[in-house]
C-alpha cells in the first residue's frame, strides 16, 4: 500500500519556532524536496504581524529550488492570503477553520460560521486561478478552550464546504488531543482526505495506526517533530515524519521517502533551530541501526 506524506515543517513547524533567516528557510525546503516526500507544505501567506515567522514568505518561496516531482502548497488566511499564493504561482492552497468556536476566534479573530462563509466566497478565486483548495478543520479532535468537539460538529462543517466546492478536507488535532478511540469515533461518522497530528501527549504514531486501520491513506508530518500552533496552549510538537517513515517502512508499507535522507535533514533542521528536537528516530537512528 502507498501511503502519502505531506511534509509540513516549511510553515506548521516554524510557525511556533523562534523566527530564523531566509536562507535557512530556503535550505530547509530545498533539503525536504530531496528526500523523496512526495508534498511540501512551503509556506503561508499571513500578515507578518499574526506570524513573524513567515514575514518573508514570498522571498523564501522565489528562491526555494522546486523539484518537478514534488507538490508545493501554501496556507492562507483570508482573500488577500490567496491573492499572494495565486500570484506566487501556487496551484495548491490551504484554509483553516475550526470546529472549535472559541478556537477559531483566537486563531483568525471570528466565528466558525463567519469562516465558512469567507470560505465559500474563496473558493470561486481559487478555482477561476486553476487552483484547487483544501479546508482543514482545526481541533477536530478536541479543543483546549472548549474541550470534547461532537463529531457531528465537524461533519457539519465538512458537509458545507464540500457543498462549496471545497476540493480536499483534512482533520487537525491540533492541540494533541487526538486518541485511537476518538479517531474511531469522528471517522466513523466522517471521512478526511487526510489528517494532521500532533504528539503534544505521545499517541501521534498510535492515531496514524488507527486511522490506517479505518483506511485512511494521507498524513502530514513535520521533520524532526517541529511545530504547534501559537493560538493554543500546549500545542507543541507535530508527528515527526522520520517516525512516520520508520513505522510505515516496518509495516511494509511504501511512502517514496527515504528514510536516512530525513534524518539528515532533521539533523540539519535541529541546527538551524539551535535546540534539540523531540525525534526518537533522530535520536536513536532507524530499527536497522544497530548499537
Amino acid at each position: 500500500m502507498d501511503i502519502s506524506i505531506r511534509e509540513v515543517a516549511p510553515r506548521d513547524g516554524l510557525q511556533n519556532e523562534e523566527p530564523i533567516p531566509t536562507d535557512s528557510k530556503v535550505r530547509l525546503i530545498d533539503a525536504l524536496s530531496e528526500t523523496g516526500v512526495g508534498r511540501i507544505e512551503a509556506v503561508s501567506f499571513v500578515h507578518p504581524k499574526a506570524i513573524p515567522q513567515m514575514a518573508d514568505a514570498d522571498e523564501v518561496w522565489r528562491q526555494a529550488r522546486k523539484n518537478p516531482n514534488v507538490r508545493y502548497s501554501a496556507l492562507i488566511p483570508n482573500t488577500k492570503g490567496a491573492q499572494r499564493a495565486i500570484a506566487a504561482g501556487f496551484r495548491e492552497i490551504e484554509v483553516v477553520v475550526s470546529a472549535s468556536d472559541t478556537h477559531n476566534r483566537r486563531n483568525l479573530n471570528r466565528s466558525t460560521s463567519e469562516s465558512l462563509d469567507d470560505i465559500a466566497a474563496l473558493i470561486p478565486l481559487v478555482h477561476d486561478a486553476g487552483a484547487a483548495l483544501e479546508v482543514i478543520v482545526a481541533t477536530s479532535f478536541g479543543c483546549p478552550f472548549e474541550g470534547d468537539i461532537d463529531p457531528d460538529r465537524v461533519a457539519g462543517i465538512v458537509a458545507r464546504v464540500r457543498t462549496d466546492g471545497a476540493d480536499r478536507i483534512a482533520f487537525g488535532d491540533t492541540t494533541g488531543m487526538g486518541t485511537p478511540r476518538r479517531v474511531r469515533d469522528l471517522l466513523s461518522v466522517v471521512r478526511p482526505d487526510l489528517l494532521h497530528f500532533h504528539n503534544t501527549r505521545g499517541t501521534g504514531l498510535a492515531n496514524i495506526l488507527t486511522a490506517l486501520e479505518l483506511g485512511v491513506t494521507e498524513f502530514d508530518a513535520s521533520v524532526g517533530g517541529i511545530g504547534g500552533c501559537p493560538y493554543a496552549p500546549g500545542a507543541s510538537g507535530n508527528v515527526a515524519t522520520e517516525e512516520v517513515v520508520h513505522m510505515l517502512h516496518d509495516m511494509g508499507l511504501t511512502t517514496g521517502i527515504d528514510l536516512d535522507r530525513m534524518i539528515e535533514t532533521a539533523e540539519m533542521a535541529e541546527k538551524l533551530l539551535g535546540r534539540t528536537l523531540p525525534s526518537g528516530v533522530l535520536r536513536a537512528g532507524p530499527r536497522s541501526r544497530l548499537v
